[in-house]
């Protein structure tokens, strides 16, 4: 990238156009393409996460993208965004009444990001904002916070990855830590404890207890399950925000191409599905070999995506969501139908598809049940990501 030299003639403007909205996914890519450990994704999946009428996000959420320009080309980038539906959760759950988010922050020089960040705050204050929880890329559900800790090595698919140099940049702005979120590695090739392999033979005992695979053939059906699940039992969650109709439409579009049979389990008590696990094979593996920087595969690249796509073999597992409905997390059975779950996709995840490594998350550093699951299960934090707030 050029050095860009900060001064008055740094020019800040809204990003609306077609054109501009590739601008500003043009330069995510471009700023990030000397990292080693930067994973882009599909060009066309990033313009549609920024275009309303395409990410179902905008259906229930306001949104203005900056770009920063020096002598016309573009030095840095911003998004600032309300969510009315997290604008409608208890403000002691992380979002509330008054919050306003930023995100996709992006820019080699730290006086345009403090331009960037002053003026993402200044239009949610223009909105009525009096309150910023960031980084946000664009929701809870698909990149939240900074990437702390864990540079030196690539994301698993869906998580987020920027460069160290904005942390205190970012704190630098009067932005106080206000969370922090993990995720865990694990070799799966190594048995789980005796203990946890008593707890799981106990539940195979139970006949009330079936753990069944994703049903491909009813595949909206298990998904608008999943989905319920998800959103009872993330419900208390710090930074809880219900996942809409649209939003699980969209989602299981984008990710049916990963979804195996084998990786996502759900359990059922007395024939209700009281429990999910979803496991996907680490799809930034084929992006990391097929795609370009630009997020603009050549035509090898599609074929490579493709023949991945049909068999991913060897491939790392990543667990981007779990859950158990709110009425059992209390409950031995939780942790239970927990083990279950992740024992027999970590058998599925060797035998067919010749996994190694696996990752969960995010969790949130004070999920006492899931640290714990992650602890018994002799996995170990490897990435770190924080959320700030600011009072505007």
């Amino acid at each position: 990238m050029t050095e860009i030299k900060s001064g008055p003639d740094i020019v800040i403007s809204p990003a609306s156009t077609k054109a501009e909205i590739e601008a500003f996914v043009d330069f995510g890519f471009r700023i990030n393409a000397d990292d080693p450990n930067y994973v882009p994704n599909l060009h066309s999946e990033e313009i549609g996460k920024f275009t309303p009428g395409k990410n179902p996000f905008f259906e229930h959420a306001r949104c203005q993208l900056f770009l920063a320009r020096q002598g016309g080309e573009v030095v840095g980038r911003i998004s600032a965004h309300i969510d009315e539906l997290a604008l409608a959760q208890p403000a002691d759950k992380g979002m509330g009444p008054g919050t306003g988010n930023w995100g996709a922050l992006e820019t080699l020089d730290e006086a345009v990001a403090q331009l960037l960040i002053a003026r993402a705050e200044l239009w949610l204050r223009e909105q009525g904002m009096t309150r910023v929880l960031a980084p946000m890329n664009l929701s809870v559900w698909e990149e939240p916070g900074l990437l702390v800790k864990g540079h030196d090595h690539p994301p698993m698919y869906m998580m987020g990855h920027q460069s160290a140099r904005y942390q205190p940049w970012v704190e630098r702005a009067g932005y106080a830590l206000v969370k922090k979120l993990y995720t865990y590695d694990l070799d799966i090739t190594i048995e789980y404890p005796p203990l946890i392999q008593r707890i799981i033979a106990s539940g195979e005992k139970n006949e009330r207890i079936r753990i069944r695979k994703v049903d491909l053939g009813n595949f909206e059906r298990d998904v608008q399950i999943l989905c319920n699940i998800l959103n009872d039992a993330w419900s208390d969650n710090w930074g809880f925000v219900p996942f809409t109709t649209s939003e699980i439409a969209y989602t299981a579009k984008n990710l049916k191409p990963l979804v195996k049979p084998d990786l996502i389990r759900f359990a059922e008590y007395d024939g209700e599905p009281v429990a999910f696990m979803m496991t996907l094979p680490d799809f930034n593996q084929a992006l990391a070999q097929a795609n370009r920087p630009s997020g603009k595969p050549s035509l090898l690249g599609w074929l490579k995506i493709a023949l991945w796509l049909r068999k991913p073999r060897p491939a790392d597992m990543r667990v981007p969501l779990m859950g158990v409905l709110k009425r059992l997390q209390s409950s031995r059975m939780a942790s239970q139908l927990a083990f279950m779950m992740i024992e027999y996709i970590r058998r599925d995840s060797i035998k067919n598809f010749g996994g190694k490594r696996g990752e969960i998350g995010w969790i949130l550093e004070d999920n006492q049940g899931m640290v714990a699951i992650a602890d018994a299960i002799n996995s170990k934090i490897n990435k770190q990501y924080n959320l700030y707030e600011k009072v505007l």
